[in-house]
């Protein structure tokens, strides 16, 4: 459901670790945050009434928020660079 494949999971640390080894960099813990929360998304795309998946889904997001808050304060072209990989919205 909304888990990450170990697959998935080692291609997005790959892809966004900002040095070998890294894996708890902003941009990787954003990009795993996203792909939960495209997973948790479709789900309750079909179910609807899952209200307790949608409660982790908020969470989720507000996660990331958090996450995308700091690196904005800290460095706003890794900030930007990574919404736009991301194709986030702000």
């Amino acid at each position: 459901m909304s888990a990450v494949s170990p697959e998935r999971r080692l291609a997005l640390i790959n892809q966004y670790q900002t040095k070998p080894g890294d894996t708890g960099s902003p941009e990787v813990q954003v990009a795993l945050l996203s792909e939960r929360i495209s997973g948790l998304t479709e789900h309750l795309k079909v179910h609807a009434k899952d209200f307790h998946s949608r409660r982790g889904l908020l969470v989720l997001v507000g996660q990331r928020r958090g996450l995308l808050d700091y690196l904005k304060k800290k460095d706003a072209d890794r900030y930007a660079r990574l919404i736009s990989s991301l194709g986030l919205r702000r």
